[in-house]
């Protein structure tokens, strides 16, 4: 495995970054972490990485972090990620997601950075209604979508003007933890179904809601294409890798080319855990009915076979660390 040296990560102690960071110490890569712990968490923190306590809006001090570490490459996963509450708090998502992404890359104005890496994601798309490449023009649909694209559009914007390559990076969704069990996902606010399912599954009555029943799909509820978060991390350190040596940038979809629906999902957990009760709830705003990724792309161009794909593996992970965290 490749050894990255001055490489920094937004959002680091959260739960992809952490992921992400347990990866790269492994190979002796010299990693810091910028984290404000608002939603990342002191205990995913690796000790072997650098924490800086701060926020990506806060111009200053990111460039005195890159200059003073020597920072090569940045990987941006700093954000706000919940649907619902994007669509009630505009304001704030509009602060950090796109604004903190603007301050983030004139930070890197006039000095060495070469790559950066961005966390985006599959809801850009909008409603596809079904399998998506990333040729599709992006038609984001709710406001976290739409700060996502606008991230996407600044991440292009200034590329040739500071000399940097970037990989865009869209996320389907990530789900799982890691192989270790040391580190996982902690927030609950997000509404990640797996995690959801997990906590539940937990308790002496558990019931998992499901955002609507009346879309367009093959049982009602949504469709989503799901990855494992270890496979997810493979794919950062390969487009790290590949705009590193191949001074090429690149747009991705991060998943597994099917698609599951919600209750689809449900089902298969209920066979681990035969108790848990269904409630279907309305919609959520900004939900679209049905994505999932056209790998085509990923495959070929950074030859990634994914080692985790498998839904009942992926939800045993999630559910051995929510068990460890209770």
């Amino acid at each position: 495995m490749n050894k990255f040296n001055n490489i920094l990560i937004t959002g680091g102690a959260g739960y992809i970054g952490s992921h992400i960071v347990e990866k790269l110490v492994k190979t002796n890569s010299k990693v810091f972490i910028l984290d404000n712990l608002v939603t990342g968490h002191k205990k995913l923190i690796n000790k072997k990485a650098k924490f800086i306590k701060g926020d990506i809006g806060d111009l200053t001090k990111v460039r005195n972090i890159i200059i003073k570490n020597d920072i090569k490459s940045i990987i941006h996963l700093a954000a706000h990620l919940n649907v619902k509450e994007a669509e009630r708090s505009k304001k704030k998502y509009n602060l950090n997601n796109i604004i903190g992404t603007f301050k983030l890359i004139k930070a890197c104005k006039n000095l060495q950075i070469k790559n950066i890496i961005f966390s985006s994601s599959c809801s850009v798309y909008g409603n596809v209604n079904g399998l998506v490449n990333e040729k599709r023009k992006p038609n984001p649909q709710g406001y976290y979508a739409y700060t996502k694209y606008r991230g996407e559009q600044i991440i292009k914007k200034y590329a040739k003007k500071y000399k940097y390559k970037y990989a865009i990076l869209r996320y389907f969704n990530v789900a799982g933890a890691s192989n270790s069990n040391k580190i996982g996902e902690i927030q609950k606010s997000h509404g990640h179904l797996f995690k959801n399912l997990a906590i539940q599954s937990l308790k002496k009555k558990p019931k998992i809601n499901i955002y609507g029943r009346d879309y367009d799909t093959r049982d009602g509820t949504c469709i989503r294409d799901y990855i494992h978060i270890s496979d997810l991390v493979d794919v950062h350190i390969k487009s790290l890798k590949y705009i590193d040596t191949k001074s090429k940038s690149l747009i991705l979809n991060c998943g597994y080319g099917k698609g599951y629906s919600v209750l689809e999902i449900v089902n298969i957990f209920k066979k681990i855990n035969k108790k848990i009760i269904i409630n279907f709830t309305k919609k959520r705003p900004g939900d679209v009915a049905s994505v999932y990724a056209d790998v085509k792309k990923i495959k070929k161009t950074l030859k990634w076979k994914p080692k985790n794909n498998n839904l009942v593996k992926i939800l045993k992970s999630v559910l051995k660390w929510e068990k460890s965290i209770n």
